[in-house]
């Protein structure tokens, strides 16, 4: 029987994938929930409880919930939101991604727990970077967007609560994560995509950095296990594919996967930022135009891990995926 885990978020993108890859790999699995989940009663022990009230110390999680646990896997979180209603996002950003989160941590190390998994974000680093300079993950930048701001104080709060109490952290940070079931922006180009929708997007040269679904699942699970990566010990780990592509090299593979024919228009990138700055749509067009790379060799030369699938790979089985669930 392998190690027990605790998970955070297991009913959503990743936190699915994950509890599948642990408890077909013979993990012991708790998950803590918002609300029982039907689909995940015959595979894992449910805890209720709602982490943004944890933040305030209005909810109380029982630290037995804890005991034989070798590692939490944390990953539910409040995520970046373009059109946030929030009063003040970043006090609302805080609440779960960094009070909670330092509230659960503690939590786990006074319970015994011996290493802590924290999922953050590449928005740490920033929001873009210059092609062939990726960025690496002993960066220094303190993050001025709210929802990167409350990643980064949730990861100094838990190096500084793994020196105070000897539970070990290991810190993942991501750029976008695709796979089968993928939601957000990836599934609306898919969409355009299988509807041969013409795209401006045939002239774009920037090169970003994506991490697969299955990739992102084969790391975090070796990051929950002390005994196969015990050099992760409080560490910052930038993951992705290693296949860095442009916008219009993506839209092309995606069409690919889909079996589709990619119906790109070679519109100039200057006339579309124009365009979308007369329509406030400035932050449409960093993620489309701009570079944003990532140095994953840390965990190639520190764990030895490498990806455990291609991106072509990933987006068929996402191309499958999605045409049996229709």
């Amino acid at each position: 029987m392998g190690c027990k885990v605790f998970i955070t978020g297991a009913t959503g993108f990743v936190g699915r994938a994950l509890v599948s890859k642990l408890v077909g790999s013979s993990y012991l699995v708790t998950a803590l929930v918002r609300r029982k989940n039907d689909s995940l009663s015959h595979v894992v022990e449910q805890v209720v409880g709602d982490l943004s009230l944890l933040g305030d110390a209005s909810l109380t999680l029982n630290s037995t919930l804890f005991q034989g646990v070798d590692a939490v896997v944390h990953m539910a979180a409040r995520v970046h939101m373009m059109n946030d209603d929030a009063f003040d996002p970043l006090v609302e950003f805080r609440k779960v991604n960094s009070d909670a989160t330092l509230v659960l941590a503690r939590m786990a190390a006074e319970a015994g727990v011996k290493r802590f998994v924290f999922l953050s974000s590449i928005k740490v680093n920033g929001e873009m970077t210059r092609p062939d300079y990726p960025f690496l993950p002993d960066d220094v930048f303190i993050p001025s967007d709210p929802y990167g701001l409350s990643k980064y104080e949730a990861e100094q709060g838990l190096l500084a609560l793994a020196k105070e109490t000897g539970m070990e952290v290991v810190i993942i940070r991501l750029p976008l994560v695709y796979g089968p079931g993928v939601k957000a922006n990836f599934a609306s180009m898919i969409q355009w995509v299988k509807k041969g929708i013409p795209l401006p997007f045939g002239a774009i040269y920037n090169k970003r950095s994506l991490v697969a679904l299955d990739n992102l699942v084969d790391f975090l699970a070796l990051c929950a296990d002390r005994e196969k990566s015990p050099k992760a010990s409080n560490q910052l780990f930038l993951i992705s594919d290693n296949e860095d592509v442009s916008t219009t090299e993506l839209v092309q593979k995606v069409a690919k996967a889909f079996g589709k024919k990619a119906l790109l228009l070679p519109v100039p990138v200057s006339l579309m930022t124009f365009v979308a700055k007369l329509l406030g749509r400035e932050s449409v067009t960093d993620r489309l135009f701009s570079s944003l790379q990532v140095d994953s060799s840390k965990a190639r030369e520190l764990l030895g891990w490498n990806p455990v699938i291609t991106m072509d790979e990933q987006l068929k089985k996402t191309a499958d995926f999605d045409k049996h669930s229709i």
